[in-house]
Parts: C-alpha cells; structure tokens; sequence
C-alpha cells in the first residue's frame, strides 16, 4: 500500500497522569459544603430540631474518626467510643468550674480542682488524652489483623468503661457530671465537622493512607512489598482516637454533662451503623451514613412518640429505632456490602468523549 492510499492515523492526546488539583480536592469541597448546608438549614429550624442537628454533627466527627481507622484499615474498631469518653471527661475536668468540681468531685488532687482552662484548650487536651492512649495500647494491638484485631479494641472499650465507672475520686464513677461550659451548638459543631473530614482526607491522600489501603487489599502482598503495616496502622488509630476524643468533647458540653453510660455499647452500635450503612471504604461513605441514619432515628424517634388522633395516641413500639437500625445494616451487609457509596468517592464531573 502506497503513502498516499494509506490511512491518515489520528493521534489522541494522552490523559493526565495526574489528576489537577481541583479535581483531588472536589470530594473534600463538596463534604465541606454539605456540612456547612446542614448547618445553615438548622438556623430555619426550631430550637429542637436545631439541638437534634447539633448533635447529629457530634456523631458525624464521631464516625469520620472512626472511618480513619477502620476505612483505611479494614479493620473494624469498638473502641472509639472509649477515646470520646476519655475525651470528655479529660476537657470536663479542665474546665469545670472550681466550685462545682468541689461539689461532685470533692476528692480531686489541689491542682486539678483548681484549674479552670479555656475551652479550646480543653478541647485539644482532649483530644490529645485520647490520641496519648490510643498510642500506648495500640502500639502492641496493631500487630493483630481480622477478628482478632477488632476483639481487641473491644476490650478497650470495656477497660475504658470499667475505670472511668469506678474511679469515683477523679470521675465520679457512676454519677453524673454537671456544670460544664454549654458552648457547643450547630456551627461550633460544624465546624469541627468540617476540621475533622479535612484531617480524614489528607490522611487517606497521604502516602501513609495510601499504604495502608493497599494493606487492606491484601496483607500478606503489602507486607511482602516492604510495607510496615503496623506503623501505619498505629497512625491512623492514633489519629482516629484525636477525632474520636474530639467528638466526646463536643458531647459533653453539648449536654452540660457527662456520664459514662452515655459512652458504652449504644453509641458503640449506633456509630457502627452509621459506618457500615454509608459504607465503611469511603470518607463519602462515612459522612453519606452519619447524615442518612441521623435523619432515618428521628424519624423513628417522632414514630415512637407516635400522635394524637381524636382521643387515640398512635405509636410505634418501643425499640423500633434499633430494630429498624439493625435490619437496614443486615440488609446492606447482604446486598451492597460497600454501603451507600458503594466504596467511592465523590468525583469530579467527567464529560464522554465525543465519536
């Protein structure tokens, strides 16, 4: 064939090898934006409903903070909760009044009674109390994978609950802890909201993030390619515990009291179902399940409370929330086991090229 007769061959530019920018960054802008509508919407709303959304942006940095961990991990946690309880006691502690840690706490060592910090500087104490202690215990757990692994933050959670529920002089035990500064309401909580997926997404866009995924993928390869799964599994669990510790933080002088029956097995579930549900292999994935769920029990709340018709009162039965909450997680387990993301995250728009 001549050069004249053969085909003219049209060279196509070659794709980005990496992606701009913008494009990177468009999950975290479009969560930003979530949080910040649902936070502008909460000033329309009544003052219940504006304290249920507050509290729905508390979970939220709760399930990002577990999200650290165990999305990036595979590794399924019970233990964040144990990191918000430490948390919240740590900054209920600091900051408390001096006169009423000298009514329910009247044992406390001189210099603890006396100290009356900031609350940002609480906030941070914290969270930095919990990071402390998921760094200690976790340094000799990470070595385990699977079950095993997630038996063991369990019983960190158990520990947890067992000290802080008996060391009456310094918590108070069983009894409550009354008298924290109530500074907590929708955009204080959204705006830690919003610091809390910005730390989740640069951890998962960091080498150590990445490393860790491909750990998730396949163990024994990571390993095998010279990965240190354990050290990258320490930060990430360190990491988590700040934002779980955060979010504790947040509880605590959202409701002016901490209590650690409010730390236990409940929230433990509750955050879980938010994780699994949105779909535990995302950061999309873990807002998309805090904000679904959040709405899902209040409405399942408001049934329960049921309504007046005439003179009758028709309810839902008691338990309906859980119930429903432990189907809905059955169900996505059994038939979209990446949850509602499906594993993904938010993507830049993409045009279809032309033929």
């Amino acid at each position: 064939m001549s050069e004249a007769s053969a085909p003219a061959l049209r060279v196509e530019p070659l794709a980005e090898a990496t992606p701009s920018p913008l494009v990177r960054l468009f999950p975290l802008v479009c969560l930003v934006a979530v949080v910040l509508a649902i936070a502008g919407l909460a000033e329309l709303a009544p003052t219940v409903a504006q304290r249920r959304i507050t509290q729905g942006l508390i979970n939220l940095v709760a399930v990002v903070g577990l999200y650290v961990f165990a999305g990036n991990s595979g590794v399924l946690s019970f233990g964040n909760v144990a990191f918000m309880a430490i948390g919240a006691y740590v900054s209920a502690l600091l900051t408390m009044p001096a006169a009423a840690k000298g009514v329910f706490l009247p044992d406390l060592p001189a210099w603890l009674a006396a100290a009356e910090w900031p609350v940002l500087g609480g906030a941070l104490a914290g969270g930095g109390a919990a990071a402390l202690v998921a760094a200690v215990a976790g340094y000799p757990l990470m070595r385990l994978s699977g079950i095993s692994a997630s038996i063991a933050t369990f019983a960190i959670l158990v520990v947890a609950y067992v000290v802080l529920g008996n060391w009456t002089s310094v918590t108070g035990g069983q009894n409550s802890l009354m008298g924290l500064p109530i500074y907590v309401g929708q955009w204080t909580a959204a705006g830690w909201a919003i610091s809390a997926i910005t730390v989740a997404f640069l951890h998962q866009e960091s080498r150590s993030g990445l490393l860790l995924r491909a750990s998730r993928e396949d163990e024994p390869a990571a390993a095998a390619s010279g990965v240190h799964i354990v050290r990258h599994r320490l930060a990430a669990f360190v990491i988590g515990a700040f934002l779980s510790g955060i979010s504790g933080v947040l509880l605590g002088h959202f409701l002016g009291t901490v209590r650690v029956e409010t730390f236990y097995l409940d929230l433990t579930f509750l955050l879980i179902a938010m994780l699994v549900i949105g779909g535990m292999r995302s950061l999309t994935g873990a807002v998309a399940g805090a904000v679904v769920i959040a709405l899902l029990t209040e409405l399942l709340r408001q049934a329960e409370v049921g309504v007046k018709i005439g003179g009758t009162a028709i309810a839902a039965p008691g338990g309906l929330g859980d119930a429903v909450l432990a189907l809905l997680m059955l169900v996505m387990i059994l038939f979209r086991p990446n949850g509602l993301a499906g594993g993904r995250e938010i993507e830049w728009p993409r045009r279809r090229p032309s033929r």
